[in-house]
C-alpha cells in the first residue's frame, strides 16, 4: 500500500516512532529586527504550531490564557495548538495585528519585520510550521499549550547557542540558500524540543503517548499503524499483545480512552483523509488499501467518523 511515509519505522522505538511523524512543513518565515517599545500580536492558527527563536535581547511572550514570560537571548519558546499570542518589549503595552507591523515580504516564505525605536534591540526568528501525519497531531494534542527551551535546564547547550548563533547570522545576511539553511535548523531544534519535553516530562507517560509505552497495548497500536489494512479484531489484537480478550479490552480502554474497535476505525479514517487530501485517489483503491471490502463500507465509516463524506474532501481539495 501507498502510505508509507506515515508509518512508525521501529517497532520497539514508540517515542521514536511518534517523532518520526512530525515531519514539520514551515509555511512561513520571518526574521525581526525591534527596538523601542513594540508590542505584536500573533494571529489565532488552529492546527498550526509558532516558534520564537530569540537570537538577540529579549522579549516577552503571554499566550491565551496563560502568564507573561520572559524570553531572553537563546530562547526557544514553541506555541504548540496555534493560539494567538503576543510578544512584546513591555506585557503592559497596547498590541497591534503582526501584518499591520509593516512586515516585508523578501520570498513565498520568508518575511522581515523592523521597528526602530529608541531603546534595546530584539533580534527574532519566527515561524508558523503545520503537519499532516496522523501520528504526528496526536503528539502535539498532547504538548502542553507552550514549550519554552530555556526552562528545560538541561546541561551542555553549547550546540543550542551555535546553532542560535548560526541561525542569527544567516536571518542577518540572507545568502543565497540561507533561507534553506534557516528552516531546516529551525525544524532540528524544534523536534529536539520535543524530544526532550517526551523523555522527561510526566505528562508524557499519560494518555495517548504513556499507551504507546505500555508493553502490550503500545504493541497493538503500533500493530494497528503498521498495518491499517489487515483485517484487525479485538481477539486478533489481543493474541498479538498476549493478552486474554477481556483483560485486553480492558486496558486498552483504560489507557487510550475508547475501545480499539473504535481506534482501528478513526486511525484508517484519518489516514484516508490525509490521502485524500494529498492526491486524488480512486475511493475503492483507498478503501482496500484500508482493509474495506466495498466503497459504501469506507463511506459510511468515514462519514460517521469525520463528519463528511469522501466525496466532499475531494471536492474541497480541488476547489482549493
Amino acid at each position: 500500500m501507498d502510505i508509507p511515509s506515515i508509518l512508525f519505522p521501529e517497532a520497539n522505538d514508540p517515542l521514536g516512532g511518534a517523532l518520526h511523524q512530525l515531519r514539520l512543513n514551515g509555511s512561513l518565515y520571518c526574521r525581526s529586527e525591534l527596538s523601542g517599545d513594540w508590542s505584536l500580536e500573533m494571529p489565532r492558527l488552529p492546527g498550526k504550531m509558532m516558534f520564537h527563536i530569540i537570537t538577540s535581547g529579549q522579549c516577552w511572550l503571554q499566550v491565551e490564557g496563560e502568564a507573561a514570560v520572559l524570553l531572553q537571548q537563546g530562547s526557544l519558546a514553541l506555541v504548540t495548538q496555534g493560539q494567538g499570542h503576543i510578544i512584546s518589549s513591555d506585557p503592559e503595552l497596547p498590541a497591534i495585528p503582526l501584518f499591520e507591523a509593516g512586515v516585508q515580504q523578501v520570498s513565498e516564505r520568508y518575511e522581515t519585520l523592523q521597528i526602530r525605536g529608541d531603546g534595546a534591540v530584539t533580534e527574532l526568528t519566527c515561524g508558523v510550521m503545520d503537519f499532516d501525519q496522523v501520528a504526528g497531531r496526536k503528539l502535539i494534542q498532547q504538548l502542553p499549550a507552550v514549550l519554552l527551551l530555556d526552562q528545560l535546564d538541561q546541561p551542555g547547550q553549547g550546540w543550542l547557542n551555535s546553532t542560535l548563533a548560526f541561525i542569527a547570522t544567516e536571518a542577518r545576511q540572507l545568502k543565497s540558500g540561507g533561507e534553506t539553511i534557516i528552516t531546516n535548523l529551525a525544524d532540528i531544534l524544534i523536534i529536539l524540543l520535543i524530544r526532550h519535553w517526551l523523555e522527561q516530562s510526566p505528562d508524557a507517560q499519560r494518555g495517548w503517548l504513556g499507551a504507546l509505552r505500555d508493553k502490550q497495548i503500545g504493541t497493538a497500536l503500533r500493530a494497528i499503524h503498521h498495518q491499517p489494512e489487515k483485517n484487525w479484531t479485538v481477539d486478533s489484537l489481543a493474541r498479538e499483545c498476549g493478552m486474554s480478550r477481556s483483560g485486553f479490552s480492558a486496558r486498552f480502554s483504560q489507557l487510550v480512552g475508547n475501545s480499539a474497535k473504535y481506534y482501528l476505525t478513526e486511525w484508517r479514517m484519518k489516514l484516508a483523509y490525509q490521502r485524500l487530501r494529498q492526491s486524488r485517489v480512486p475511493l475503492i483503491v483507498l478503501a482496500e488499501e484500508l482493509g474495506y471490502n466495498s466503497e459504501a463500507a469506507f463511506s459510511r465509516a468515514f462519514k460517521r467518523v469525520m463528519g463528511i463524506s469522501p466525496g466532499e474532501v475531494q471536492d474541497s481539495v480541488s476547489s482549493g
